[in-house]
């Protein structure tokens, strides 16, 4: 009877299309000792049942320590199950409970263990995450099959190199579930996106979002994109190249493609990938060509200046450009170029809901002129971005509390309102922030504020402390010497400040970096120079 089993299961390993997969499986199952019975009369003799179980378990163990195929390894798995082992699955089942997969070296047999638990579990493989795993090529190779199935393969910051595009082709090349696929931070580089590409080429291939952060592209890579979704370019959504750089042709591949008819990319994100005013020209001739699919367009992080923005106009004006959401922060945007989007956007205002300059020089008037386009009754803009988070939750604050927007305000009372240390640094950014044109801050805040803190920050920013006022208050005899900053704490006499020093200095009696339980209140006003 063993060496029966053993052949039927050699012969099922043997099959290239698993036809006797469920035979052996039935079989396997029929073996055991509360099955037996149903063979009796056509088994002439009958081995010990316990010895004999136990030995095909074995056997089949055995077996899964060979390297088999995933389709292999699984009906292996069922096999067992039949046989009522699950030792194996056990063993992994606990891993993932303890979490400590990412620490394991495991055997063959045990990684298509993983597979199998991974590809039955009740929750199903809708989304694959390798981080929670093993950051590493043998591990995306052996777990391949799961990736297979999912619909979503989040393989970013993992350690991965050229040799993982080869599997990850071949699953692209399948019949697969796979729709999004991250390699962010992973050092693929030209080869690996070669590799890639021979996957995305194939009619099969059904990606709709494809990330590829920071993964060491240059022109070349870009080519090879660029080339394999021109030939299959009826399915791939959403394309992120933030952080390669595409040399001199990288940009013009780029634009090829978006002129094609048949190119569905709705979101296209170039940050950071060192794109010059006239590669910006090259994209937005592209852009015109062909304006019907377009949605969202990131540049932000090149050195686009005015002239780049003003390309970019060109296709805003166009009634019939679609694009909802264009993001340039960090682009060298000056007051010039905040107008010409201003215009841009009043003469086509139906379709662009966010906008993100944060981190340009909107000059004296750019912020007005942008902040009044949310004013017309026909502009779509929902989202218009100036500022950094911080900036942000301060800005928030301050009009909540002062009911008028900071960016708008030349003065500014924060009389009454208790400033915490997070407070006091998201107000400091927001003054840091070219967006904000304030030059007079007066404001009022309980001593439980690090003065010497708030003042370090005004005194950074080419601002000047020129009055400070207190009630109810004791100090120690100790003042702060502010000089391009915190230089030095001194004894002085009481109170002086120095409304007559050149540079962005002054001498405040405070109780330097520390709490006084006698000082209640203290306001202070501040101007920019």
């Amino acid at each position: 009877m063993i060496d029966f089993l053993k052949t039927a299961v050699d012969e099922a390993l043997k099959s290239d299309n698993g036809h006797l997969d469920l035979f052996l499986r039935f079989l396997l199952g029929l073996s055991v000792q509360s099955n037996r019975r149903l063979l009796r009369g056509l088994l002439t003799q009958q081995d010990g049942n316990d010895q004999s179980n136990k030995e095909i378990v074995q056997y089949i163990k055995e077996k899964l320590e060979d390297n088999l195929s995933a389709e292999r390894s699984i009906n292996l798995f069922y096999c067992l199950n039949e046989l009522n082992d699950q030792t194996l699955v056990k063993e992994i089942q606990t891993h993932l409970s303890k979490g400590s997969l990412s620490s394991g070296d495991f055997s063959p047999a045990q990684w298509s263990a993983l597979v199998f638990v991974l590809l039955t579990s009740e929750e199903g493989p809708e989304e694959f995450e390798l981080q929670k795993f093993k950051k590493s090529d043998e591990c995306l190779s052996r777990l391949s099959a799961v990736i297979k199935t999912s619909r979503r393969a989040l393989l970013n910051d993992c350690n991965l190199t050229d040799k993982s595009c080869s599997a990850l082709a071949a699953i692209l090349g399948a019949d697969t579930n796979l729709k999004e696929l991250n390699m962010n931070n992973n050092n693929l580089q030209d080869l690996g996106v070669k590799l890639l590409c021979t996957g995305l080429k194939n009619i099969n291939c059904k990606l709709e979002i494809l990330r590829l952060c920071n993964c060491s592209v240059t022109e070349e890579g870009y080519k090879a994109l660029a080339s394999a979704l021109r030939s299959n370019p009826s399915h791939l959504k959403e394309l992120d190249l933030t952080g390669n750089d595409p040399g001199q042709s990288g940009v013009k591949e780029i634009s090829d493609l978006l002129q094609d008819p048949n190119c569905q990319l709705k979101t296209l994100s170039l940050c950071e990938c060192r794109i010059t005013e006239k590669q910006c020209g090259i994209l937005t001739s592209a852009l015109k060509s062909n304006l019907s699919h377009l949605r969202e367009l990131n540049l932000s992080g090149n050195e686009l200046g005015d002239s780049g923005v003003k390309h970019l106009c060109d296709v805003l004006k166009d009634s019939h450009c679609k694009l909802e959401r264009l993001r340039l922060s960090n682009c060298s945007v000056t007051e010039e170029g905040y107008k010409a989007l201003a215009s841009a956007l009043r003469s086509n205002p139906s379709h662009l809901i966010e906008l993100d300059l944060t981190g340009n020089d909107p000059g004296q008037s750019g912020v007005k002129e942008l902040s009044d386009l949310l004013q017309d009754p026909n502009c779509q803009l929902k989202t218009l971005r100036f500022l950094s988070a911080a900036a942000d939750e301060a800005c928030q604050y301050v009009e909540r509390v002062v009911g008028k927007n900071p960016l708008l305000q030349r003065e500014l009372k924060l009389i009454y309102h208790e400033l915490g240390d997070t407070r006091v640094n998201q107000i400091a950014a927001l003054l840091q922030d070219k967006h904000c044109r304030l030059n007079t801050l007066i404001s009022l805040c309980g001593v439980r504020l690090f003065v010497s803190r708030v003042l370090v920050f005004v005194c950074s920013l080419d601002w000047i402390l020129v009055a400070v006022s207190w009630f109810s208050c004791s100090l120690l005899d100790y003042s702060l010497d502010f000089t391009h900053g915190l230089t030095d704490t001194t004894r002085r006499s009481p109170i002086s400040t120095d409304h007559h020093r050149p540079s962005k200095s002054l001498c405040y009696h405070s109780p330097a970096d520390c709490l006084c339980s006698h000082v209640s209140v203290l306001t202070f006003l501040c101007v920019k120079l």
